[in-house]
């Protein structure tokens, strides 16, 4: 059975004669592939994908069939292992090095993740702000910029994959908004104040002076180390897990009518008023589901008729739904 992170090639294989390739690089997962180049590119070092699954057949490599093969120019292969081998230093292998039993009790957080770290140092790692880092005279601790950098591929491919598979009538424009919604510091920083991510942050002084925890854009940084924390301790498909959980409700925003510019609370209130109607009244008939993951059930009534119910993963989306049954049954 492959293992779940691919191998640094020392091995030369010269292809083509301008210039000559070397793989450096060798992996069962093209998503993992696809990360390392992105590593690679970010230090000015182009990479070449290659794999044994047949184009013809598939025009994209599929995790599972065949072995991933990054090839760059030869005179930057050794420097482009170089890079590769710091990041793996940078994050080490679960269970390997020293130092783990220094590492935090951040059980509860691992709670709220749904996910129990074999490495807690990965974790440890992903939320050690780079200003308690630089307050380390020794240089033993390690921020999270180089996860954030990783989280910042995971959760956009986790995500590119989720809308592709659930929405498949979207056009590459619809796709592209909902996704930059999504991603966008705002909505991650909402996020990490969903689990409490800011409580567990590492911090230097000065962060923890001028609210550190609190800041827009350390939670969402802090989010995507998460990310990558959880891709590289349990594999893509637990971090995928976690995206597609915990996005349940910023994507119930975006089914709205809200989202695409259909208001149906504004359009039931000009509706009311213009039978002179007193104006529509919502309230919250009932929760259920944890704290950071509620379902509400919301009911709207026009002159204490109950006109429309419906449950939504946030209250905005539950009220849009109730307005829009609530359109449907005064028309008809």
């Amino acid at each position: 059975m492959p293992s779940r992170r691919g191998s640094i090639v020392d091995s030369r294989d010269a292809r083509g004669s301008a210039p000559p390739l070397t793989v450096v690089f060798r992996t069962h997962s093209d998503i993992e592939a696809s990360l390392v180049r992105g590593l690679l590119e970010a230090h000015g070092i182009y990479a070449a994908l290659s794999s044994d699954v047949p184009h013809s057949v598939f025009p994209l490599t599929i995790d599972g069939l065949g072995e991933v093969r990054i090839s760059v120019a030869t005179d930057q292969a050794d420097e482009a292992r170089e890079v590769i081998a710091r990041q793996r230093v940078a994050v080490p292998e679960a269970g390997t090095g020293e130092g783990a039993a220094d590492t935090r009790d951040l059980s509860e957080l691992e709670l709220r993740l749904g996910h129990r770290f074999e490495d807690p140092r990965l974790l440890d790692r992903a939320l050690t702000h780079r200003s308690r880092a630089n307050e380390d005279v020794s240089g033993a601790i390690a921020d999270n910029e180089s996860l954030e950098f990783l989280g910042d591929a995971v959760l956009g491919f986790a995500v590119a994959d989720f809308l592709f598979r659930e929405f498949p009538q979207f056009d590459e424009g619809q796709k592209s908004k909902i996704k930059a919604s999504l991603v966008s510091t705002t909505t991650l920083a909402d996020q990490a104040r969903r689990i409490g991510l800011g409580d567990f942050l590492a911090l230097g002084r000065g962060e923890e002076k001028t609210g550190g925890r609190r800041k827009h854009a350390l939670l969402a940084d802090g989010y995507e180390a998460v990310i990558a924390a959880l891709y590289l301790d349990g594999g893509l498909e637990v971090a995928r897990d976690f995206v597609r959980r915990e996005f349940a409700e910023p994507l119930e925003d975006v089914r709205s009518p809200e989202f695409w510019g259909r208001d149906y609370k504004s359009a039931l209130q000009e509706l009311v008023q213009g039978r002179e109607l007193p104006l529509p009244e919502y309230t919250v008939a009932a929760e259920s589901g944890p704290d950071h993951r509620k379902i509400f059930q919301v009911q709207v009534r026009v002159q204490g008729e109950l006109m429309g119910e419906a449950r939504g993963a946030s209250k905005k989306a539950a009220e849009q739904e109730a307005a829009r049954r609530a359109i449907e049954r005064i028309e008809n």
